[in-house]
């Protein structure tokens, strides 16, 4: 009989890129969600079987197991902010209650390497708690343990990547000297793959890694080696400052400060491989396994054919927001709404190539340092910021990031097309950035909207502050975008019709 896995943490980094290869081996899969329409673009949205739930609903994670042999736990919560231990550790109690009362024969979770006897970080102490609740179950676990994960996409590896790039001339804290043995991200996959064939009643961690093992210095020499860049300097100061480092780690990389705080005071220790054991049960890959500058080839390969798979961008455990209300239910409510509208002999599917093309290394089509300044204060306040960019340079799906606005719609009807995009930015309200692509005649009508929910006094504020600003980008911003259109139609013009 097929065996059935249910994998949570589906719309997440690894979990995304788990499911098809489950599919692939012969696996029946099913995910829990809280957020369906988060898979509808996914190319395997038809093979899995859907269910809907919140791992904190005993009942609903319950419901989730019923069938299943293979439970594969992947979510967290670190980013989260305040008090994420005491909502991993009641998650990660009520998974083993809900699986040992559905009859799941494994569970199977994805911690951390950390050296013993010493004192953890918040998020290393919240990941091996989870691995002990999960061990002391009455259902079987088994519990891999892996340092930092490299490929395209993984928080780890973008924070290495924009460090060095960014920073040709590094003074870091003293954690830079420490050991850590990384792991590619198709080497994980090989491993969890492969955990339902392990034997019954198995229960106990595994230490998982590349065998390689070096600094954190050593991987950003690594990074700027491979990416062709001239060659770093990194300097060693005599202090941890993980709070600093995390603030700095914030501001120069795509990683918001509730996440890279908990990340950069989890490098105070040395990360490296206690044991081997797993070579016992699960061989190698075939090939052997990836070594560091190998996976970072690989992953800026992806990254350069916009092949990135999933993105840690995506893998956001907070509750989903509200979706914009229509227009009718504004009435009664207080609302801003800035609106744009410009007439184009340009085609519609020109208009949209653009404005699906928004964001990321494209830009936001006007006034780029002010859009960069007003990223920087934004993660000074604990935002998303603005350069956490996109995960495709030409097509968005619905639940996606790109820079500090997620993706909540994708609409395209017969009456033309229309992104909506909800910010994440910190404000005192709501805000969306909707732009649309109009057929009209031969030509478009490009509309433009920004909408803004302002929240008491301080809200309404906020928006008077910034209207001047407004008054400057949006108007550039529609221009430009009717332009970069024409631009493309001229060019698919003169490629259709050469001169000879």
């Amino acid at each position: 009989m097929t065996q059935r896995v249910l994998v949570t943490g589906a719309t997440g980094y690894i979990g995304g890129r788990l499911v098809p290869r489950l599919l692939e081996a012969g696996y029946t899969v099913r995910v829990l969600v809280r957020s369906p329409s988060k898979l509808n673009a996914v190319p395997w949205h038809d093979d899995v079987e859907i269910a809907e739930g919140d791992l904190g609903d005993a009942e609903a994670a319950a419901k989730a197991c019923e069938g299943v042999d293979t439970f594969f736990y992947l979510v967290h919560s670190m980013g989260s902010g305040a008090g994420f231990e005491q909502k991993e550790l009641a998650m990660a109690r009520t998974v083993a209650d809900a699986a040992a009362r559905s009859g799941v024969k494994r569970i199977v979770y994805l911690g951390g390497l950390h050296p013993k006897g010493v004192e953890l970080s918040r998020h290393m102490r919240s990941r091996t708690a989870v691995g002990r609740v999960l061990l002391e179950g009455e259902v079987p676990a088994v519990v891999f343990q892996a340092g930092v994960v490299i490929g395209s996409g993984s928080a780890s590896f973008e924070m290495i990547r924009h460090l060095t790039e960014n920073l040709p001339v590094m003074p870091a804290p003293s954690w830079v000297r420490r050991k850590i043995e990384p792991i590619a991200i198709r080497d994980v996959l090989h491993y969890l793959v492969h955990a339902p064939e392990l034997p019954e009643g198995l229960n106990r961690t595994f230490d998982i890694g590349s065998r390689e093992v070096l600094t954190y210095a050593g991987i950003m020499y690594g990074y700027g080696h491979q990416a062709g860049l001239t060659r770093r300097k990194v300097f060693s100061l005599p202090v941890p400052a993980p709070k600093l480092a995390g603030w700095w780690v914030a501001l120069t990389t795509p990683i918001p400060h509730s996440m890279a705080v908990p990340l950069v005071e989890s490098l105070q220790h040395d990360a490296v491989a206690a044991e081997h054991d797993i070579d016992g049960y699960i061989p190698q890959p075939d090939g052997g396994l990836t070594g560091y500058r190998k996976a970072v080839e690989l992953a800026l390969g992806k990254m350069a054919t916009g092949e990135v798979e999933t993105s840690w961008t995506n893998a956001s455990q907070a509750p989903p927001s509200d979706p914009l209300p229509s227009d009718p239910d504004w009435a009664g409510r207080t609302v801003f709404v800035d609106e744009r509208t410009r007439s184009t002999d340009v085609a519609p599917e020109q208009v949209w190539r653009v404005i699906e093309g928004i964001g990321g290394a494209n830009g936001w089509y006007s006034w780029p340092a002010a859009w960069a300044i007003r990223g920087v204060l934004d993660k000074l306040v604990g935002g998303a910021g603005h350069n956490r960019g996109r995960r495709h340079g030409d097509r968005l799906s619905v639940g996606e990031a790109v820079d500090w606005w997620r993706v909540e719609s994708v609409e395209d009807s017969p009456e033309g097309k229309v992104l909506r995009l909800h910010a994440e930015m910190k404000v005192p309200g709501q805000a969306w950035l909707e732009l649309s692509a109009l057929p009209d005649g031969t030509g478009t009508t490009y509309r433009q909207r920004a909408i803004y929910f302002p929240t008491g006094l301080s809200g309404k504020l906020y928006w008077w502050i910034v209207l001047p600003f407004h008054g400057l980008i949006f108007p550039s911003m529609a221009r430009n975008i009717i332009q970069r259109a024409a631009a493309y139609q001229s060019s698919s013009m003169v490629t259709k019709n050469p001169v000879t």
